[in-house]
């Protein structure tokens, strides 16, 4: 099974590069959630988020993870 990327083009920089790590906002943007539902999800364990300092990101590549194991419930039920 092949994981579809969220598409983080908005999220990129100015220099063009595109980030590794996404704010729990810009996570919830990529999936077109509420920031509390977002939040929700990483308590849970749905969603990958991993702390920083004292701030919590949301590996890149994990809204689209996410996605993808909600797809293949979702096919197996």
């Amino acid at each position: 099974m092949s994981i579809t990327l969220v598409d983080t083009a908005p999220l990129a920089e100015a220099n063009g590069t595109a980030p590794v790590l996404l704010t729990v906002e810009e996570a919830a943007r990529c999936l077109r959630i509420g920031r509390t539902t977002c939040f929700s999800l990483i308590r849970t364990g749905e969603l990958e988020s991993l702390m920083v300092g004292g701030l919590r990101r949301v590996p890149a590549d994990a809204p689209a993870a996410y996605l993808a194991r909600r797809r293949a419930e979702k096919q197996a039920a």
